[in-house]
């Protein structure tokens, strides 16, 4: 086997991100990304402008048939499309994007992305976050499909500079990115100055073979940085105190600087034995669905057991309770509905029948009735002991 000699290459997670859109790269794949946003934002091709711009140079020429399923593999992971310009002689381009680059920048596009005759770039255009992900795909997508990895080799290197912050897509909050426990890069200081999405951690992984096989940092050991790393991201002191009591209360004796690194042995043997999935290598997996087939786990459990071990169904109490509450809201509804149709049905019957019309007037009040009847089948029910 061919193996990477120490010492390992080193990647920032911005590099990372960048020339492999993502924080494990492969390093058999020999393809790399390049940034192309600000070429494209001087060309004349509109859907690229305003995005980030991503650009995957493969030295081959693809078919047809090559470029359609490359096509479709981009729209089944939510890419509009895939861009792409081959190399002719002299360094002339064919594709569809050819006719929106002036020709006095195409010899700087041939420059930036070290193009030769007979190669082909593929271009990625979306959100800077989106861009990214997606670069990375087609990279290992290429990679795959042109038999580009290197065999029988085991390629390292570490990533580091992870951010200590981003925005949760789903909440649209600040919040840790990785291990909330590691130290931001500048301390009290960082936290207290710059902006969030700024502020870089003392994180690092060692990657083999687009696998993490061990992930530490260097440890907050400060109370003070604690609380405040903390506080930036949502949590004030009593929640953290509530939430991590254990390491709070620990490091309220002083603790020293300190760092670590877990590895994942398991990962390192599914390596070395080709396997592509985890559960190859662990004597009785779980399931995708995280059921232990061997021990037929997860399952029922029997009050019996529960109070063996002091254990109280919180969890049946409190729906319990919920309904209840539910129940009454409810009943205040069908009384507030009632009292108000009643009025309206009082007010139709007393109206005279010069002034409404005999049809409108008993279609009206048949409607009440029904909804009367409804309305006390609803105060009726009780589900106070109703099991879901």
């Amino acid at each position: 086997s061919v193996i990477t000699e120490a010492p390992y290459p080193i990647f920032s997670y911005k590099e990372a991100m960048l020339q492999f859109g993502s924080d494990k790269p492969d390093l058999r794949n020999p393809l790399r990304i390049i940034d192309v946003t600000d070429f494209f934002q001087r060309c004349t091709f509109k859907p690229f402008h305003g995005q980030t711009v991503r650009a995957i140079n493969v030295h081959a020429k693809l078919s047809k048939g090559q470029h359609e399923k490359l096509l479709k593999f981009a729209q089944s992971i939510g890419m509009g499309g895939l861009g792409y310009l081959e190399v002719k002689e002299e360094l002339k381009y064919k594709g569809p994007i050819d006719k929106f680059i002036p020709d006095d920048m195409k010899m700087e596009l041939a420059e930036m992305a070290g193009l030769q005759e007979g190669d082909t770039i593929f271009f990625i255009a979306a959100p800077e976050k989106a861009a990214c992900i997606y670069a990375g795909q087609i990279r290992n997508e290429l990679g795959s499909r042109l038999d580009l990895l290197e065999k029988d080799a085991y390629r390292f290197c570490y990533i580091n500079d992870f951010p200590m912050y981003e925005i949760d897509e789903e909440t649209g909050k600040l919040g840790f990115t990785h291990n909330p426990f590691s130290m931001p890069q500048g301390g009290l200081e960082a936290l207290n100055e710059k902006d969030p999405l700024d502020i870089l951690a003392y994180q690092y992984d060692i990657v083999c073979n687009g696998v993490e096989l061990s992930s530490g940092a260097v440890r907050n050991h400060d109370m003070e940085i604690m609380e405040k790393a903390f506080d930036i991201a949502g949590y004030d002191k009593e929640t953290l105190k509530d939430k991590f009591g254990a390491l709070y209360n620990a490091f309220q004796f002083g603790a020293p600087p300190h760092a670590g690194m877990a590895p994942g042995v398991d990962r390192m043997i599914m390596l070395l034995r080709n396997e592509e999935n985890i559960r190859e290598i662990i004597a009785f997996p779980m399931s995708g669905t995280a059921q232990d087939l061997m021990c037929g786990a997860p399952n029922e459990i029997t009050e019996q057991q529960l109070r063996e071990v002091h254990i109280k169904r919180l969890i049946r109490d409190y729906k319990i309770k919920k309904r209840q509450e539910t129940d009454q809201r409810r009943s205040a509804s069908c009384l507030f509905i009632y009292q108000k149709n009643f009025t309206c049905y009082n007010n139709i019957k007393q109206t005279s029948k010069e002034d409404t019309n005999m049809k409108i007037k008993n279609a009206t009040i048949k409607d009440f009735d029904t909804a009367y009847e409804y309305i006390k089948k609803l105060w009726d029910y009780n589900t106070y002991d109703y099991e879901t």
